[in-house]
């Protein structure tokens, strides 16, 4: 074990694109949602409105399936000027409910992972999104049992996280972060004094994307694999 994480007593999961796959579908349902509204503008003005209405409703409606389609069919009456037919309205309605029913897909390692931490680790599971999406995908997963805690929240800022250590009863010192996030689940971490290992998902939706001037000075792991994290813990 190195030994920064010595005092290691509590460890959080991320669960979208760490445990399981998700952003992969949302690129799926962008290109679906662009089929369907490329009779009124290009691919690329069709994503760039759609993600420009995902941020400024973020305030309102949060994260998850059911925000980003809501996004849709407000994009789609903006870009059709309001002549969006029904039919494509409930196209988008199905494009969500797809993805809601779509089975969990445990990316490799995951459960091996958990099983050999759990040994010696209180685990829990720190996530954000819709909160029934999120309880469905973890009990679909067949992970629960390995979580001491399981917690969605709203967003994943510091004072997020600082509440949730406090709510744990766990010091900084003593927790670490593992996720696919640098913006969600290992900066927030770094900046209360916690620690975090950064596992890099294939796909990463632009709004969680950073710069390297908000990475500069900042100490944390980075694993190309999630079974690489018991090489730094054991």
């Amino acid at each position: 074990m190195i030994k920064e994480y010595e005092n290691i007593k509590v460890i959080g999961f991320d669960a979208d694109d760490t445990l399981w796959v998700n952003e992969t579908y949302f690129r799926e349902a962008e290109e679906t949602f662009g089929r369907l509204l490329s009779g009124y503008e290009t691919p690329n003005k069709i994503d760039q409105e759609l993600f420009k209405m995902e941020i400024s409703n973020l305030p309102i409606y949060g994260y998850g399936v059911k925000a980003f389609v809501l996004s849709m069919i407000q994009s789609a009456l903006e870009l059709s000027n309001y002549n969006v037919t029904n039919k494509t309205i409930e196209a988008i309605l199905n494009i969500g409910k797809n993805m809601l029913e779509k089975p969990v897909e445990l990316l490799d390692g995951v459960e091996e992972v958990l099983e050999i931490l759990s040994k010696k680790y209180r685990l829990i599971l720190a996530t954000k999104g819709d909160l029934l999406d999120q309880e469905n995908k973890l009990e679909k997963s067949g992970l629960t049992n390995y979580f001491h805690h399981i917690e969605v929240l709203s967003d994943k800022q510091d004072t997020n996280y600082s509440k949730l250590l406090n709510h744990l009863d766990v010091k900084p010192s003593e927790f670490l972060m593992i996720g696919n996030s640098l913006k969600s689940d290992v900066l927030p971490l770094v900046n209360i004094g916690a620690s975090a290992i950064h596992v890099p998902f294939h796909t990463t939706w632009a709004h969680e994307e950073v710069t390297k001037k908000e990475t500069n000075g900042k100490t944390y792991k980075t694993v190309d694999s999630l079974r690489n994290v018991i090489k730094l813990l054991s």
